[in-house]
């Protein structure tokens, strides 16, 4: 990692610690730190990554949208972790790697599509505090995606929101999963207040 943690990380012991290195490794190649973290209490650790499990299981928005949707509420928020960690799986998801690494700095890009741009801004709406998502934004969002992708995208979102600021919180960053696997650095998202 980037830097030390705010928790010190745990050994990873027993049978469900050696399930959990198995199915680290064999998802991203290495057991992240950020395990060791939630090590410290494997209920929260399990029951968060159970309902990671059921996010990805949803499939009422297409998984470019979904991708993008996360992505952008992890910038909102600022969590690398979450960015790195989305960018390196939307290889899995076969999302175009142009746009996924545009993300961060999606309304000054010219790659993406009107309605990818209005997913991304609800993300990022959603994910102010407070919420400053807009009735014409649902409205188009819900004449775009259907009632069931609208409820998909709110619930996506609002996930990503727990992950983001919990990984905030305990100090886990960035891993560099997509260092590691070759991918070109994610585009950097512009200072609040600069011209694009």
């Amino acid at each position: 990692m980037s830097s030390e943690t705010r928790i010190p990380t745990a050994e990873v012991t027993g049978v469900y610690g050696a399930l959990i290195k198995v199915a680290a490794k064999k998802m991203v190649g290495r057991v992240p730190d950020s395990i060791g973290v939630l090590w410290h209490h494997p209920g929260v650790m399990k029951d968060s990554m159970g309902i990671g499990r059921k996010v990805e299981g949803w499939h009422e928005l297409d998984p470019s949208l979904a991708t993008f949707a996360a992505m952008a509420s992890a910038a909102t928020i600022g969590c690398s972790f979450c960015l790195d960690f989305n960018y390196f799986m939307s290889r899995d998801r076969q999302v175009d790697a142009a746009k996924v690494r545009e993300v961060p700095r999606w309304r000054e890009s010219t790659v993406f599509t009107p309605l990818e741009r209005r997913v991304m801004e609800y993300a990022e709406a959603a994910s102010q505090t407070p919420p400053a998502v807009t009735d014409e934004l649902s409205d188009a969002l819900l004449a775009d995606l259907g009632p069931a992708g609208l409820v998909e995208l709110a619930a996506r979102v609002a996930f990503m929101n727990m992950s983001a600021r919990m990984n905030i919180a305990l100090g886990i960053r960035s891993e560099h999963f997509a260092d590691a696997c070759g991918l070109p650095p994610l585009a950097t998202r512009p200072a609040v207040g600069a011209s694009a």
